[in-house]
């Protein structure tokens, strides 16, 4: 019998005739696999679906526009289109358009926003709409606003647009320029301080009176009459804004033009979002003509970090206690068995077998047992990691290859490691002890 031939047969005798000791070392390695790749799996997933979840709540950029000019005339089809592609390009995107208005209802002023409703509706799922969203001579009021008016789902108010508006909020455009450009807590905030700077030559100049809807008279109540289709709460600026159709803001206005800030719920995060906003920046100071700014939501952005790195600390924890945990299962195992097959031991270096051998022997005897454990426990482990996500985020994950690899490689590299100081103790067994107690 050669001695590769001799290695393997004692190999699978210790493997299978000590099967109860080399079950529970499969068992350790098993348990610690499952755990490890389950929760690598989830931790690898976690991110992107923690994103998709937050999507539901909002645009997480908004672009503004960047000069003066922009700024009264709004942001063109055109640039929204580009900055859309740019955006779109290897990310998933939804957008939404608002032109924001100062509007007078009661002599009261207001802000009205008119939104593309599909797009918008799509945006904001979080919204929380009693009624219906706008339509044609309907509009959708925030809470804030329903409260001050006493106003209900069904009753009717009367709009005013004045020009007197437009050219007072030219005054303040300065303080409110500066205050838009450092603020990013809502694409509201920003949109408002926009919208504080508009107004254009013939809003200076003219007082028209066409169909009500401009007048001089800071107590004239004439306007347009609306229908309240809806009331939206969300706990934020929304609230007291008052939402029309695009259509319906440019006939209260008399004027068409684009829009004061596009929001856009991107498939990005961290880093990553941050480029796509530094390339919008830079393509557009390549072309003043359609400069437009983009910027972070700082709320949702620094929640989405903030949430996604708790959860990634706690799993990477866990990790950790579980693979000291599997270190210690298998190390005990193996030193178990070392001590059961002692006298063997002895009786084999009385023979003229070498401490190398012997070690070998018990290395890959844990390797072996390592690669069975990790097998199993990898395929435990994304049944576990698919239960889970399907569970939280109800969504599947695929099987991570790389990731799986790793796990098996791990399994055996921890068998293998925390078998050295037992197979160091019975490579230094004496054997005239061992056969003297015999």
């Amino acid at each position: 019998m050669t001695n590769r031939k001799m290695f393997f047969t004692m190999l699978w005798g210790a493997v299978f005739r000590r099967r109860s000791r080399a079950m529970m070392a499969v068992i350790a390695s098993l348990v610690g696999a499952a755990t490890l790749f389950c929760l690598a799996s989830v931790c690898v997933a976690v991110p992107q679906q923690m994103n998709e979840e937050m999507r539901a709540y909002g645009a997480n950029l908004i672009v503004t526009p960047a000069s003066a000019t922009g700024k009264s005339q709004g942001i063109d089809t055109a640039t929204v289109r580009n900055v859309t592609a740019l955006i779109g390009a290897g990310h998933s995107v939804k957008s939404a358009a608002y032109r924001y208005e100062s509007v007078r209802i009661n002599s009261a002023p207001y802000t009205i926003a008119g939104v593309d409703v599909k797009a918008v509706r799509a945006l904001n799922r979080h919204w929380n709409v009693t009624g219906d969203w706008p339509g044609s001579d309907n509009v959708m009021v925030g809470r804030d606003v329903a409260d001050a008016l006493g106003v209900k789902v069904g009753s009717r108010v009367t709009i005013g647009y004045r020009a007197a508006d437009a050219s007072a909020s030219a005054s303040s455009s300065a303080s409110a320029k500066s205050d838009s450009d450092e603020s990013t807590e809502t694409a509201e905030s920003s949109a408002q301080g926009t919208q504080s700077t508009q107004t254009t030559q013939g809003e200076q100049t003219t007082q028209a009176t066409e169909n009500g809807r401009v007048s001089s008279d800071i107590m004239d109540n004439n306007g347009t009459e609306f229908r309240i289709a809806g009331i939206v709460d969300t706990g934020g600026n929304e609230d007291s804004i008052i939402y029309a159709t695009t259509a319906d803001v440019a006939k209260l206005a008399g004027s068409k033009r684009g829009a004061d800030v596009v929001e856009y719920s991107v498939n990005a995060m961290g880093d990553e979002l941050n480029d796509i906003v530094n390339n919008i920046n830079r393509s557009a100071d390549k072309n003043p003509n359609s400069a437009v700014k983009a910027q972070t939501v700082t709320r949702i952005t620094s929640s989405d970090t903030r949430i996604i790195a708790m959860l990634q600390t706690l799993f990477w924890i866990v990790s950790l206690v579980v693979l000291v945990l599997t270190l210690v299962g298998v190390g005990t195992t193996i030193s178990s068995i070392v001590s059961q097959r002692r006298n063997e031991i002895g009786l084999r270096k009385a023979l003229g077998a070498d401490s190398r051998a012997i070690g070998v022997e018990f290395y890959v005897e844990s390797g072996i047992y390592g690669l069975i454990g990790g097998l199993l426990g990898t395929a435990i482990g994304y049944v576990l990691a698919r239960v889970l996500c399907a569970t939280v985020f109800g969504r599947a994950i695929g099987f991570d290859w790389l990731l799986g690899a790793g796990s098996l490689l791990l399994s055996v590299a921890i068998a293998v490691i925390a078998s050295i100081p037992p197979v160091r103790r019975a490579t230094r067994i004496d054997p005239a002890i061992v056969l003297r107690e015999e």
